[in-house]
């Protein structure tokens, strides 16, 4: 039993607009692909404007905000593998895999049923 009396916000999406704001968020990681750093810029800026109207998105919005600094991570010590030991191609495409699949499950978890999933790999740097 938890006595722990600190507010949590509820993790789960409820309504319709909550879902599909999840679902955008989520999603808008795919931006790199189109534009190189939108898919940084784009998820941040949708989950600070939204995270006070809709409470259940902030836990989403700082699931996407680690996974992004985790990834960036992850992309700086695998370019430093190229030059050192020459193995750094193989976390990168990895890496390219996770950072496509990632987003895309999120946001059907998000979508369907309101959940939260948890990136694996992702360094919890915001709680």
């Amino acid at each position: 039993m938890s006595f722990d009396m600190q507010y949590r916000p509820q993790m789960a999406l409820q309504t319709p607009d909550e879902k599909q704001m999840g679902l955008l968020l989520h999603l808008s990681q795919l931006a790199n692909i189109i534009v190189p750093t939108a898919g940084i810029i784009v998820p941040i800026v949708i989950w600070q404007v939204n995270k006070d109207k809709m409470p259940a998105l902030d836990a989403h919005g700082k699931m996407v905000a680690n996974w992004i600094i985790s990834s960036l991570i992850y992309w700086f010590v695998s370019v430093i593998l190229i030059f050192v030991f020459f193995i750094g191609f193989i976390p990168m495409i990895g890496l390219a895999i996770a950072g496509i699949a990632f987003p895309i499950i999120g946001a059907l978890k998000a979508n369907n049923n309101g959940e939260l999933w948890e990136y694996p790999l992702t360094i919890k740097f915001l709680k």
